[in-house]
C-alpha cells in the first residue's frame, strides 16, 4: 500500500495573499472612517438642532397655554385690579390648576427667565391661589412663595412678552392695570443667531371684568392683535 501524500490535502492562503487582504482590509476601514468623520459632525449638529427645536416647541405650547387660561382675579376683596403682573422678561397671573391628579383650585404661575448653569432659562413657577387681606395703605402686598420650578426654554433661545389692551398697541409692561391684556405677543430670539425667529406666538388673554364671559383662547402666528372672538361654546 502506498501512503498518501498529507501535503496535496491541506489548502489555504500563502504569506503573500494574507498580506494583500490585511492591505485591503486597512484601506476599507481607513476610508469608512474618512467619511464619517465628515458624516458624524454634521449628522450630530443636525440631531442636536432638531432636538433644540422640539424641545422650543413643548415650552412655547405651555407658554401659550398657560397665558390662554388666564382668569380675571384679584388677590384681595375690593381690589382694583386683577392679580396680572408681567414684564418684558417675566409675567405672573392666576389660572385654573393642572395636571392628571388637581382637583378644582385656583393657581398663581409664574413664567420668568432665570440664571442656569448654561445661561438664561425660562422657568414656570407656581402656588396655590388664597385670598389675602387688603394691605395697609403704602405696604406693599405679601409675598406668593413660588415652587415646583419647571425649566420650559433654555439657551439660545431668548423669551420676551409684549402686552395689548383695547387700543392695540404694544407694551413691554403690564402691572396695576383694571383688566387683563387682550393679547400678549411672545416673541423668541436666537442669542446664537442674534436674530429673532421668523414666527412669534400671539395668546389671547380676553376675561376683562369678573363674571364676563370667557371666549375661546388660541394662538396666532403674527404680530397683529386678534379680533375679538365669540364665547367658547358649552
Amino acid at each position: 500500500m502506498k501512503r498518501a501524500n498529507s501535503d496535496s490535502l491541506v489548502a489555504g492562503f500563502s504569506l503573500i495573499e494574507a498580506m494583500a487582504t490585511l492591505a485591503l482590509t486597512a484601506t476599507i476601514i481607513l476610508a469608512l472612517s474618512s467619511v464619517a468623520g465628515q458624516w458624524l459632525p454634521n449628522w450630530r449638529r443636525g440631531f442636536v438642532d432638531l432636538q433644540r427645536a422640539d424641545l422650543l416647541g413643548v415650552g412655547l405650547e405651555r407658554v401659550v397655554d398657560d397665558l390662554s387660561a388666564a382668569e380675571y382675579v384679584t388677590r384681595s376683596a375690593g381690589a382694583p385690579a386683577p392679580l396680572f403682573e408681567g414684564d418684558a422678561s417675566s409675567v405672573m397671573f392666576v389660572r385654573s390648576a393642572i395636571g392628571p391628579d388637581a382637583y378644582p383650585h385656583l393657581e398663581v404661575v409664574r413664567l420668568a427667565e432665570v440664571k442656569e448653569d448654561r445661561g438664561l432659562a425660562m422657568v414656570r413657577t407656581r402656588a396655590r391661589f388664597a385670598p389675602t387681606a387688603p394691605p395697609a395703605p403704602g405696604a406693599r402686598p405679601q409675598a406668593i412663595a413660588f415652587g415646583d420650578p419647571v425649566t420650559l426654554v433654555r439657551a439660545p433661545f431668548h423669551i420676551s412678552f409684549a402686552y395689548a389692551g383695547p387700543d392695540r398697541l404694544w407694551l413691554s409692561s403690564w402691572k396695576g392695570r383694571e383688566q387683563l391684556p387682550e393679547a400678549v405677543r411672545i416673541s423668541v430670539r436666537d442669542t446664537i443667531a442674534n436674530r429673532v425667529l421668523a414666527a412669534s406666538t400671539v395668546a389671547r388673554v380676553r376675561v376683562t371684568a369678573p363674571g364676563a364671559p370667557k371666549p375661546q383662547a388660541g394662538a396666532n402666528a403674527t404680530n397683529a392683535v386678534p379680533p375679538s372672538g365669540q364665547p367658547k361654546q358649552q
